[in-house]
């Protein structure tokens, strides 16, 4: 199972989260303002990395702020790699990934 805000917050290393609270609070604000309606939307769209068991999401946030004339509205995309792990969970790191052997006997000395 994927944990929703575990991915969120993977997404563009934690900077995605932070642009869709600062969406959420500019429009929030805007609304309580102007008394006019705002919007925010975030958009996924996956994508398959050639034949891995990767997928690259674009994540997509477009937000329209209500302002004393009319709106601003703000849009912004970036893209992070995920594994697809068992079950279709989505992770930053594979869950298949093997122990490394390193060597754990001392180096003689001459």
């Amino acid at each position: 199972m994927t944990d929703i805000n575990t991915t969120l917050n993977d997404l563009d290393a934690g900077i995605f989260m932070q642009k869709i609270d600062k969406a959420l609070r500019d429009t929030a604000l805007g609304v309580v303002t102007q008394g006019r309606i705002g919007k925010v939307i975030i958009e996924l769209k996956l994508e398959q990395i050639g034949e891995s068991n990767q997928v690259n999401m674009t994540h997509k946030l477009k937000y329209d702020k209500p302002t004393a004339r009319g709106k601003l509205v703000e849009e912004d995309a970036t893209e992070t790699p995920l594994y697809v792990c068992r079950g279709g969970a989505l992770s930053l790191m594979p869950d298949t990934q093997g122990k490394f052997e390193f060597n754990t006997q001392k180096q003689e000395t001459e």
